[in-house]
Formats: structure tokens, C-alpha cells, sequence
């Protein structure tokens, strides 16, 4: 169901500190918290004995004490002390724990084997120490629906021609030819619209007047992290290869999402611009339409899940799905490689 071998984001690193924090990940229970130095932790959430969630117990030091009869687990995952029976440790008194690392403002949770877990394999996001980038909060949003489904919107232009009528839709994006790319990483959906109008939501931030060229650029890498580059410039200089311009206007969204189980998943996303990079009010404007802008997406994703979930008959598929398809397609593949590694071994 999963590609376990993974960084997925387990949420903002500054929502994580010294108290135990229940979270579910890919339908795996799991306490997140903070050593006395900072470093990050994550257990599985469930004490070997009686399964009462550790997140009930408390921290003395570094360790998680159980709340039940105080079994008290380190950091690794292994049993230190318990107290019912002084020296007498249980060898089996032991829970899982997953690698856990903080980059981006974020924190990364690797769901696969531990043995596998490389920081270096973590998303990397361009211009991210880059000072003459500007770069919103960001934000989050839980969504009762399949995290593929939200995949699948990040890889449809198109939808925004309905969904974001006041925001990102715009002329040409409801019928201009979609050029479709398989990479390594995933899939990109992408194509040029010339000579347009700009979209509501960048018609007050781009640096010159008139009509413009603009880039949709959509892309998913495994496991489910979208980029969504945006890239405006004055009408007759865009398009595929074209030269830099001194206008040019680009926005990309970095959009995270992590399945808690197969009903509902996780979104995380924050901007990152190429302008204006001390600019408050403009982060603060642009973050405020793009919640705007994913509770509208919010709202059909969750319909389409229940849909989907309950059809009473077949549903199809229109040309716009492609890049989707091919990422499910893609992604299906490497999880049943990774499945077959596991039963083999």
C-alpha cells in the first residue's frame, strides 16, 4: 500500500518539543518528542506489555517512562528499567523506532528500514539558504482521503480552470495541450500558456505590466511530494529554453503529503519565490490565498475519495490523467519491488 523505504514529513519541526506527541503515519502509531538537546525522537507508540500508547506516559530525562507500570525505553527503542522487577529486564521489551530528521523547517520520519534511512535521500529544495528568496509559513491540512488522490490533483493543471476560479485559474487552463515526462523521481506534467492574462493570484505580484507567458509546472516524486512551479514573464519571452528574463516572476509550492492511513492523509506545503524576500505582507498574502486555495481543494478531494470509495458504477478516465496514471503506475511498481525484497529476505 506504502513505499516504506522513504522520508515522508511527519510534520513542522517547530511543533515538536520535550512532551510526548501522538502521531499515526502510514497506519503506524508512533510518540514523537525531543531529547534534553534537542535531537528529535520517534518510538513506536505502544509499550511491549499491555500496548498502552507510551504518548500516556512521561519523559524523565532522555527515556519514556510507560504510564502503565513503568517500563522505561530509550531512545533506540529498547527497555531500560523495569520497575516490577528490579534487574530483570525483559529481553523482548522492546519497540520500534524510526529514524527522524530535521531539514527545511520540517521533520522528515523514515517509515522503512532503518538500516536504509539516508539524509542525503531527503527532498532537496532548491534556494531554500538562498537570501534573495522570499518564503512563506506554510501551513498544513489533515483531509479525509487517500493520500493519492491529492497526488493526483498536484498533477492536474487542469482542475484549476473549476476549483480555483479566484485564485489560480486563468485563460488557457482549461484546454491548452499538457506535455506529460517520466523522470527518475516521479512524473511532471507541464506546458507554456502565451500571451495570457495572469492569474488572480499572481496579477498583484508579478514585476511588469500586460500579458505574460506562464509556465505550469507540475511534478510528483516518490513518495508524494509535490512541486508545483509557477514562472510568469512578459508575453513573447517565454516558453521551452527561452533566455532568462529580468522579469521573469517565479513561484514554486512545495507541497508534502504523508498518508496517516488509507482514509486520510496529511498536506503540508509552504512557497518559495524568487522576489521580495523581506517582503512580510507579501508572504503573509500569498500563504492566506494558497489555504484559500487548498480548502477549496480540500473539499472536492474528499468527495472524490467517498466517491470513489462507495461507486456504484465504473468511473473513467480523461486524457487530463495521464501524468497521475503514470505516477501510480510507477509508484505501484517500486512498492511491489520493495515488498518482494522484504518477503525474500
Amino acid at each position: 500500500m506504502y513505499l516504506r523505504n522513504a522520508w515522508y514529513v511527519a510534520g513542522w519541526s517547530k511543533d515538536f518539543d520535550r512532551g510526548l506527541k501522538a502521531e499515526t503515519f502510514l497506519g503506524e502509531e508512533i510518540v514523537i518528542y525531543r531529547k534534553q538537546d534537542g535531537t528529535p525522537v520517534a518510538l513506536e507508540d505502544a509499550c511491549p506489555h499491555r500496548k498502552l500508547p507510551l504518548s500516556d506516559g512521561k519523559i524523565d530525562g532522555d527515556v519514556v517512562v510507560c504510564g502503565y507500570h513503568g517500563l522505561t525505553f530509550d531512545c533506540s527503542g529498547s527497555c531500560v528499567a523495569a520497575p516490577t522487577q528490579p534487574g530483570r529486564v525483559p529481553s523482548k521489551a522492546v519497540v520500534r523506532s524510526y529514524p527522524v530528521v530535521d531539514r527545511y523547517r520540517l521533520l522528515w520520519i523514515w517509515m522503512g528500514d532503518p538500516a536504509l534511512a539516508d539524509p542525503d535521500k531527503i527532498f532537496k529544495i532548491e534556494n531554500f539558504d538562498n537570501p534573495d528568496w522570499g518564503c512563506t509559513d506554510g501551513g498544513v491540512l489533515d483531509i479525509d482521503c487517500n493520500y493519492l488522490w491529492i497526488a493526483d490533483n498536484l498533477l492536474d493543471p487542469s482542475h484549476v480552470a473549476w476549483v480555483h476560479v479566484t485564485s489560480f485559474a486563468g485563460a488557457g487552463t482549461d484546454d491548452e495541450p499538457l506535455n506529460v515526462e517520466v523522470t527518475d523521481s516521479g512524473v511532471i506534467v507541464s506546458r507554456w500558456i502565451h500571451d495570457k492574462p495572469p492569474s488572480p493570484y499572481y496579477a498583484g505580484l508579478v514585476k511588469f505590466e500586460g500579458n505574460c507567458d506562464r509556465l505550469q509546472h507540475y511534478q510528483m516524486d516518490f513518495p508524494a511530494i509535490g512541486t508545483n512551479k509557477s514562472v510568469y514573464t512578459p508575453a513573447g519571452t517565454g516558453g521551452p529554453g527561452a533566455a532568462p528574463n529580468a522579469q521573469t516572476y517565479i513561484n514554486i509550492s512545495y507541497n508534502f503529503m504523508t498518508p496517516i492511513d488509507e482514509n486520510r492523509s496529511r498536506y503540508f506545503w509552504f512557497q518559495h519565490r524568487n522576489t521580495d524576500p523581506q517582503d512580510k505582507t507579501i508572504s503573509e498574502k500569498m500563504n492566506a490565498g494558497a489555504r484559500m486555495a487548498f480548502e477549496e481543494d480540500r473539499q472536492v478531494l474528499v468527495a472524490v475519495h467517498r466517491g470513489m470509495t462507495n461507486k456504484k458504477t465504473p468511473n473513467l478516465d480523461l486524457g487530463l490523467d495521464k501524468g497521475a496514471k503514470l505516477f501510480r503506475l510507477h509508484l505501484q511498481r517500486l512498492i511491489e519491488k520493495e515488498q518482494a525484497r522484504i518477503l525474500a529476505n
